[in-house]
């Protein structure tokens, strides 16, 4: 136990004194706020005001009806042709437009799908989008009017409507949109976490392996012992960096909710965290995200720690041998999917306990709710198959590293690993 405690106490103060690690630790957070901040920003100043000239065959559209729409609407202009539509047709742009539309002779009845917008340049759906919400706003004004239905009758047939939600009579505070919300962050970030913590334990095995000091740690210490240990290492990395990105989230969402500082979307953020806590079990959902988080990376990094002991410090080679191992992770997003889609699927339930896939699935399923839509004996299952798997694969990446690690200019194929694996000696 006190090889493995030093092994670990190496991997991890290495690695969090290392630059690179305290960079990256105060970069996240200052991109999720830019993140948070700025996409609102950009998605609201990454839409262009379109002048449209509207040349009209119909005869139902008029002027006051498109000053009308205009008036509510302030993005996007429409200006009705009356006079000369061939200059507006041979030149908009001298014409101070963007482009035209063209409504040919349509009836009331029917309308159409074949409107064009017609420019010399390449528009984004985001701004034409508005432009053809405009003209459906009108054609429904058009139509009211050809109906003869009078304004009551208008309100009423606008605000009339039917909606269906899903409602959990066990658990009145769920929320099915806050848990698929939640379920998604939590499987994309166990599995970011694989693959790039997974990737620093191969690479730190390769370079050992460069530098001929895994020769001299290996006549003093078991495989097994080596392999724990830097997993368990780098894993306490990676759980240290999580835990400070925590803090600075509910720090900044306690000053936020605190102080009301940062405008309307600052509140609005603040607003959703709050129903998020509110409608979820917060503490079971983080416990079993630090559980996940940690095993599902142990069990990844063991496969990526035998890869890493097994070639040489030829990059191709290690993405060769480790491409079926991301791939299973790259499967459990899918499978991810379609848990959220449908959590009590028997798809979701096996996805959730094998695993090659449960570090993803189930952290994507509880925030569901525990047990009533995952079941207590699903959820304990999961996690001890999980710890088994676990344990298995560090004893099969240690048989393995105890030849690779030793063995120089030769790519080395699964058949062979495996083995190295099951050889008795």
């Amino acid at each position: 136990m006190r090889k493995i405690w030093l092994i670990i106490k190496r991997e991890y103060l290495t690695r969090v004194r290392k630059k690179t690690f305290i960079i990256s630790t105060l970069l996240f957070p200052i991109l999720w706020v830019l993140l948070i901040f700025g996409m609102g920003y950009l998605a609201k100043e990454s839409v262009q005001n379109l002048r449209v000239a509207v040349i009209d065959s119909s005869g139902y559209f008029s002027e006051l009806m498109l000053a009308k729409e205009n008036s509510l609407d302030k993005s996007s202009s429409l200006t009705l042709i009356k006079n000369n539509p061939e200059k507006v047709i041979s030149d908009h742009k001298a014409e101070g437009f963007d482009g035209y539309i063209v409504i040919p002779s349509i009836n009331w009845k029917t309308g159409t799908d074949s409107l064009l917008f017609k420019s010399n340049k390449s528009y984004g759906s985001s701004s034409t989008d508005i432009v053809e919400a405009k003209l459906n706003r009108i054609w429904n004004e058009i139509k009211n009017d050809s109906l003869q239905i009078d304004a009551d009758k208008q309100q009423i047939l606008s605000t009339s409507h039917l909606g269906l939600s899903p409602k959990n009579i066990k658990n009145l505070k769920a929320n099915s949109k806050t848990a698929e919300g939640i379920g998604y962050v939590a499987g994309l970030m166990i599995y970011i976490i694989l693959l790039i913590y997974g990737s620093q334990v191969m690479m730190g095995v390769m370079e050992e392996k460069t530098n001929r000091i895994a020769e001299v740690i290996v006549s003093s210490v078991k495989p097994f012992q080596m392999m724990l240990g830097k997993i368990l290492g780098i894993g306490m990395v990676a759980l240290t960096q999580f835990f400070i990105w925590i803090a600075f989230v509910l720090i900044v969402y306690n000053i936020a909710r605190v102080s009301g500082a940062g405008g309307g979307a600052a509140n609005a953020m603040v607003g959703q965290m709050q129903n998020m806590f509110d409608s979820v079990n917060v503490a079971l959902i983080l416990f079993c995200f630090a559980f996940y988080f940690l095993a599902g990376f142990f069990f990844y990094a063991s496969l990526y720690g035998a890869i890493g002991s097994a070639v040489n410090e030829d990059m191709r080679e290690a993405q060769s041998l480790s491409f079926p191992i991301t791939m299973l992770v790259i499967l459990s997003i899918a499978l991810m999917s379609s848990a959220i889609a449908n959590p009590t699927s028997p798809v979701a339930v096996w996805a959730s306990i094998i695993p090659f896939s449960s570090p993803i699935v189930m952290m994507a399923r509880i925030p569901f709710g525990v047990p009533n839509t995952v079941p207590w004996w699903q959820l304990g299952l999961s996690m001890l198959m999980l710890i088994i798997g676990f344990i298995f694969t560090v004893w099969f990446a240690g048989k393995i590293y105890r030849t690779g690690i030793l063995m120089y200019g030769k790519k080395p194929s699964w058949k062979e690993m495996m083995r190295w694996a099951f050889r008795k000696n």
